[in-house]
């Protein structure tokens, strides 16, 4: 996710403290998923001239004919490439901000729009950003936070921008990463007649509460000898636990901003799910060229990490190495003290208002897993390096804590099933449809690996990870990346051929 895909919290978290990084697939920032192509907070960044800011109304509920309410959706068009009559590339907005920059320094506009001379449109997702359809995050009001709706809005801009620019010679292919990859799968399938093709890259297709195979291909990722390593310090971190003396040491090994008591069951959880939650951010990113203006955190790769976890000379034992990494991430992300506390996590889940911390994703994104996906990397499956400390359990009952009571297991296996149907699943039919995996994502176990049909294949590209197709091309690329680009382009042909 590339998906979808991947969550936690406290986003703006300063110099002080910060909770975990990653939650549910996805880091805590405010680009989601498909993190931005180039550091918002660097020289190079601010010196582009990017497209400014337009808007459009779009109507709250699609599905009620009675509701007429409508709101301000944002995107963004690059026409630099555009000639009359060219195709138009639609890539759909995630869970975060649609940055603008995509449309400039992506993949999908500086290569494949150059080359086919397309427009590049982004269009930003209902509820992130600055697409605000209602005055808070409500549960009340997050009721028409659904992929169905989002469907519907791209449906509705195309017809918008046709008539708009006068488009109507021009062909429509839609792009997405992650879970806005998933919504370009899903978008060709129900709206055919609207768009020619779709690149769904790193796109979970597969609803599923207990996604506990996210874990195996972070093992697979990081090979043996690491995996082994993680196991043991996890052992070693299983025994300080059982005792007040262990957790003193273990508040101030990993520099936890408050007193810790490991008879916190929820404490206990939260905070073993933000060191595991570390370990899967660099799995999942590794080395996806985000950092090639500076993005926070990249340098840290798989090789950075084991190094650590395999290297004696760090520290005498398995648990001072993961303590190292610790300090590394820490280091990395400015960060002073880890914030372990489930009711902090949750009291900022909470949070309803806009100006929030929460609203930078975090909020909606988890929303949606409870009510749509699931996609809880527990930590159920057997031999992961881990241990047991982040059951299935555990993701649904911050549901319940976070949402309400009603927000249940019973309603959670309902709503996936409903997505299933709706969809698919693993038994999506569709056409025209090419789907870009990395080997090293472990987004790719709910993601099509096999190609469906003649024209719906799957790419499956070793070495690479969650949405790396999509990333400006580097020196650094393998070659098997570079080939999987010019397969695209390739498909890209084929989808728009008119014969």
């Amino acid at each position: 996710m590339n998906l979808l895909i991947c969550i936690l919290l406290i986003i703006n978290c300063g110099l002080i403290s910060c909770g975990p990084l990653f939650f549910r697939g996805r880091p805590l920032t405010k680009h989601g998923m498909l993190g931005s192509p180039v550091s918002t907070d660097n020289v190079y960044y601010n010196s582009l001239k990017l497209p400014e800011d337009q808007w459009f109304d779009q109507r709250l509920d699609h599905f009620n004919p009675v509701e007429t309410t409508t709101w301000k959706q944002r995107y963004f068009i690059n026409d630099t490439f555009y000639t009359k009559g060219g195709p138009i590339f639609l890539q759909l907005g995630g869970e975060g901000i649609a940055d603008p920059i995509w449309v400039v320094e992506g993949q999908i506009a500086a290569n494949y729009a150059k080359r086919f001379s397309a427009m590049s449109v982004l269009l930003e997702h209902r509820y992130y950003g600055n697409s605000r359809p209602t005055p808070d995050m409500s549960v009340e009001n997050l009721r028409y936070l659904t992929s169905q709706q989002a469907l519907q809005d791209a449906a509705s801009f195309i017809d918008y921008l046709t008539t708009k620019l006068s488009l109507n010679e021009s062909q429509w292919v839609v792009f997405g990463g992650s879970y806005s990859g998933s919504l370009a799968a899903w978008f060709r399938a129900k709206y055919p007649h609207l768009v020619v093709g779709a690149i769904a890259s790193s796109a979970p297709i597969e609803a599923i509460i207990n996604f506990k195979d996210y874990l195996a291909v972070v093992s697979d990722s990081l090979g043996q000898k690491c995996d082994d390593a993680i196991k043991e310090a996890t052992k070693q971190l299983a025994l300080e636990l059982e005792h007040p003396m262990g957790w003193k040491s273990i508040e101030k090994q990993f520099k936890l901003c408050e007193t810790f008591n490991g008879s916190v069951d929820s404490d206990v959880y939260n905070l073993v799910s933000t060191l595991a939650g570390n370990i899967e951010n660099v799995v999942q990113y590794n080395k996806d060229n985000r950092d090639f203006e500076g993005a926070k955190g990249t340098n840290i790769t798989i090789d950075v990490v084991c190094d650590v976890m395999t290297n004696t000379s760090v520290g005498t034992t398995a648990l001072d190495r993961y303590i190292k990494v610790n300090d590394i991430i820490l280091e990395a992300y400015n960060q002073k003290c880890v914030d372990f506390k489930y009711d902090n996590f949750v009291q900022q889940m909470r949070n309803t208002d806009w100006k929030s911390s929460a609203a930078a994703g975090g909020r909606q994104w988890t929303y949606q897993t409870c009510v749509e996906y699931g996609f809880f990397q527990s930590s159920d499956l057997t031999g992961q390096p881990f241990g047991p400390y982040f059951p299935v359990d555990f993701f649904v009952q911050q549901c319940a804590d976070i949402f309400g009571p009603q927000f249940d297991l019973q309603l959670l296996q309902k709503s996936v099933q409903f997505t299933n149907n709706f969809y698919g699943g693993y038994g999506l039919k569709v056409r025209k449809v090419l789907f870009p995996n990395g080997s090293i994502d472990p987004w790719h176990a709910l993601g099509v690996t096999k190609d469906l049909g003649p024209d719906s294949k799957a790419l499956y590209i070793n070495g690479t990870a969650h949405c790396a197709d999509m990333y400006p091309q580097s020196d650094k690329d393998p070659k098997q990346l570079t080939d999987a680009r010019n397969t695209i382009i390739k498909t890209l042909e084929e989808f728009l051929s008119k014969q």
